[in-house]
């Protein structure tokens, strides 16, 4: 376990965790195979899925391929593999190719629906929660969040920007479960001096505002 020495009162909480979480990062990703994925417990099947990604960038993005034009040609390649499969399976004895049976049943298809139906569905609530003023400091940080990503994308192509976020999905959340105390650390201090620029600013600048008087309360 690791431990660090606190530069003035002793106000660093060793159990203070990042965003003030209480579980375990796997269970705030959701947990089950989505956590897995992004965790790299799955190490080939995460690292299939970042190539991949990295793959559609570089096709996309260098090669200046369009969308019909790379579903056209990936079509074509898998034609003629199946076509040559089925032929060599004729002539060597192969085995014939066949489709998943996983991809041809309805609950496949049910069960990645409603995940997504869910998913949509609470998050649609969380915004209508938020902009509703219920949170201030989530709506606050909604629009700066909004505003910074619009000023973004005018610098940054979607394709490319779409790309980075992917790349931060895939690999933030194993750098964190992997450097967890040292990011909880930092997080703390920079958490620490952002209040304490606050007091200053608001001692020196705010409270130096001239209000006017209370005004007071009328009697029932």
């Amino acid at each position: 376990m690791a431990t660090y020495s606190s530069d003035s009162d002793n106000d660093f909480a060793p159990t203070s965790k990042l965003l003030g979480r209480q579980r375990p990062i796997h269970s705030v990703l959701g947990g089950g195979k989505v956590a897995d994925i992004l965790l790299w417990r799955d190490k080939r099947f995460s690292g299939a899925i970042l190539i991949a990604v990295a793959v559609m960038w570089f096709l996309f993005e260098v090669v200046d391929y369009t969308f019909v034009t790379l579903l056209c040609h990936v079509s074509i390649t898998t034609m003629l593999i199946v076509f040559i499969w089925s032929a060599g399976a004729d002539m060597f004895g192969w085995t014939p190719p066949s489709i998943p049976k996983d991809l041809l049943q309805d609950t496949s298809f049910v069960d990645v629906a409603s995940i997504l139906h869910k998913k949509f569905n609470n998050f649609l609530s969380i915004c209508h929660f938020v902009a509703c003023g219920n949170d201030a400091k989530s709506f606050f940080l909604a629009i700066i969040s909004l505003y910074l990503l619009s000023v973004i994308g005018n610098y940054i192509s979607t394709l490319n920007l779409l790309f980075f976020g992917l790349l931060c999905v895939e690999t933030l959340p194993f750098l964190y479960e992997r450097y967890e105390e040292e990011v909880d650390y930092v997080a703390y201090k920079m958490k620490r001096q952002m209040r304490k620029t606050y007091r200053k600013f608001n001692a020196d600048f705010l409270g130096k505002i001239p209000r006017g008087p209370a005004k007071e309360k009328k009697g029932k």
